[in-house]
């Protein structure tokens, strides 16, 4: 998923797209041991890879 919403700190690129990290590097909870986790999205630059956003998928799971 394309998005021109940032604007890269590292190369100065508008150009964006989106991956997601889930599995067992999914996101919990601290000090919780049976909760689910929640898959995360990373907005990244097209041009030199810099991580602009992170976001949890699931953001109810901290509550």
């Amino acid at each position: 998923m394309e998005t021109n919403t940032y604007s890269c700190k590292a190369c100065g690129s508008q150009s964006f797209s989106e991956g997601k990290l889930d599995g067992y590097a999914a996101l919990r909870p601290v000090n919780t041991i049976f909760s689910s986790a929640s898959p995360l999205i990373f907005t990244v630059c097209t041009q030199c890879g810099e991580i602009a956003s992170i976001k949890a998928t699931k953001p109810e799971k901290f509550k």
